[in-house]
């Protein structure tokens, strides 16, 4: 496998470990359908999207990146592969909250639906078109 692919499994399934661990599998893999989405959209890398400010709640909160629980970490690693691999089943989505939160940057976006305890959005133009990495 090409470096590059590695790392960005590996930024992948941190995202999803941290953001969606202990969810239902199309919960998690919606999270990294969005990830994967912005990625596309940007012409950046999955770090890239990661890692750019106030995006994911694990890297503004300034929580660690050190995964502490190996069974949801494999989880993650399987369903970050399974993400990168597979079409992407959230109509485009690149905007994601927690049901338990009403954030005001919803407004003008399009509710495409709720995968375990997520809602999901897009901007209002029509979903970039493209498969899996």
């Amino acid at each position: 496998m090409p470096l590059g692919f590695v790392e960005s499994l590996l930024w992948l399934s941190l995202n999803v470990y941290h953001e969606s661990r202990g969810e239902p599998e199309i919960g998690q893999l919606a999270v990294a359908h969005v990830t994967l989405n912005r990625a596309l959209e940007n012409n950046a890398t999955i770090a890239d999207v990661i890692l750019a400010p106030n995006q994911f709640s694990w890297t503004f909160q300034k929580k660690s990146y050190v995964p502490l629980e190996i069974n949801p970490l494999q989880e993650s690693l399987r369903v970050a592969l399974k993400a990168m691999t597979t079409p992407d089943f959230t109509s485009g989505s690149t905007f994601y909250h927690h049901v338990t939160v009403d954030p005001k940057w919803v407004v003008g976006k399009s509710y495409i639906g709720q995968y375990g305890s997520h809602k999901f959005y897009r901007d209002s133009d029509p979903p970039i078109s493209a498969t899996a990495f």
